[in-house]
Parts: C-alpha cells; structure tokens; sequence
C-alpha cells in the first residue's frame, strides 16, 4: 500500500538535516495560512496613501533608531515573551 503524503512529509522532515529545518518549518507554515482568508485578504489589500501622523513618524523614528542600535529579539524570544 503506497503512503499517504502526510506520512511522505513526515519521513521527509525525519531525513532533514538539522540546518534545513527552520526553513522548512517557516515554509510548511506558510503553505498552512495560505488559505487563510484573513491573511489572503491582506495580502490582496492596497496600500494606504493616508499621510502619517506625528504619532507613526515618531513610532517609525524609534524603531529604526533601535534597529540601527542594534535593539532586536529573535523569532524565538519573541515567541517566548508571547507565549506562543
């Protein structure tokens, strides 16, 4: 009896190397909210031509000036302060 491709994908994610296996976490997940329709609605969504606020300028000046600074958190700590 020939296998499912659930049980194909899960042999083929047994025989991946260690350092292939976030990039195919990160893409498995994609293909899992592709069909998201609230994600596919964003991704169809125009861009907004609404002028920024002082407010977004701001927020956007602190954010690349920590950027810059050199103030991140990976994906996993992130992850971890949201409990997700």
């Amino acid at each position: 009896m020939d296998a499912t491709p659930r049980e194909k994908l899960h042999r083929l994610i047994d025989t991946l190397p260690t350092a292939e296996l976030v990039a195919a976490q990160r893409y498995i997940e994609y293909l899992c909210h592709h069909g998201d329709p609230f994600v596919l609605a964003l991704m169809k969504a125009t861009e907004t031509t609404e002028p920024l606020s002082d407010e977004d300028r701001q927020a956007l000046d602190e954010g690349r000036q920590a950027l810059d600074a050199g103030d991140l958190v990976s994906d996993r700590e992130l992850r971890a302060e949201l409990g997700i």
